[in-house]
């Protein structure tokens, strides 16, 4: 097995369905990236302790990685166009699997699993990962979850969450680069929160109700939504003057952004997020929307960090 060297796509493996699909999914994405792939898995606890024991006592310890070696055997028996390196790793998830990634095009995983993978997404292990990963973390997410998705990545739009002023331009970039390299649309989706309208702030609750009616919105909502729409065409131009080839779909809505991209990840082939650049409680750097599309999108999702230093 040759060593990989160039910027790979890594997929993170634990055996179960969940982390199969993603590396599916992740194959794909290597072989349209031209890239080659990394299969890591992080051995268990128990296997790792065995052999810290052997080792202990002076002997080399040769305990063979089941998983990996059955995964070897669904990737080899699916064919492959690309070079794929098969690691074995130790180590705690959050730590060992950002440092596998160092360099890498993308960090793939699914969005459950057993093992080292039980809490992702549903605790702090998937937060850490999103958190931290040192290139993009796609998450591919479980059957339940996904109406079709094809294992070829280029099967649908991409989607990309855009908040014109806070946004980082890796991430548009990404997006953009993605919708590329695939030959599909990018849509842009950019949420417009309205402020109710004054008067029902200080209306009354229909008698009738137990709960007060639904705030109205705000008189102005046309002039928001244009005021919007220029913001964000702004903040595209200079990556669609970059980027002639990609066709580009601008939308602005009034809304949540987490709940409009969530509907529109139902037949897109990627969602694209950001992550903030910093903040003082590791965890939240991965935003509240981003939070929100990894526990409910209906596509795989892609979370971007900030470029290095940012």
């Amino acid at each position: 097995m040759n060593e990989v060297t160039d910027p790979p796509v890594v997929a993170a493996v634990d055996g179960s369905e969940h982390s199969l699909r993603a590396l599916s999914w992740a194959l794909g994405a290597a072989e349209a990236l031209g890239a080659p792939l990394v299969v890591a898995h992080v051995r268990s606890e128990a296997l790792q302790l065995g052999a810290a024991r052997i080792a202990s006592l002076g002997t080399e310890p040769e305990l063979p990685d089941t998983v990996l070696d059955a995964v070897r055997t669904v990737v080899e028996e699916r064919g492959h166009t690309v070079p794929v390196e098969y690691r074995s790793l130790d180590g705690t998830v959050t730590e060992v699997l950002p440092e596998a990634a160092r360099g890498a095009r993308l960090l793939v995983t699914g969005s459950r699993g057993h093992g080292g993978f039980a809490t992702l997404l549903l605790g702090s292990t998937g937060r850490t990962l999103a958190a931290h990963s040192p290139c993009p973390l796609v998450v591919v997410p479980h059957e339940a979850r996904t109406a079709s998705l094809d294992s070829a990545p280029a099967a649908g739009r991409i989607l990309l969450g855009l908040h014109p002023e806070e946004t980082p331009d890796e991430v548009v970039a990404f997006a953009f680069e993605t919708a590329r390299l695939r030959g599909v649309p990018l849509e842009a989706i950019t949420a417009l929160r309205l402020p109710p309208n004054p008067s029902a702030l200080v209306a009354a609750p229909s008698p009738a109700l137990q709960v007060p009616p639904p705030l109205p919105l705000a008189e102005d909502t046309e002039e928001l939504l244009a005021e919007a729409r220029r913001e964000q065409e702004t903040r595209l131009r200079p990556f669609a003057e970059r980027r002639p080839d990609v066709e580009l779909v601008r939308t602005v809505e009034p809304g949540d952004a987490a709940g409009l991209l969530v509907d529109a990840s139902a037949d897109a082939a990627l969602l694209v997020v950001g992550r903030h650049h910093r903040h003082r409680i590791a965890e939240l750097l991965v935003g509240s929307v981003a939070h929100a599309v990894l526990h409910h999108a209906a596509c795989p999702v892609a979370v971007v960090p900030p470029a290095a230093g940012a």
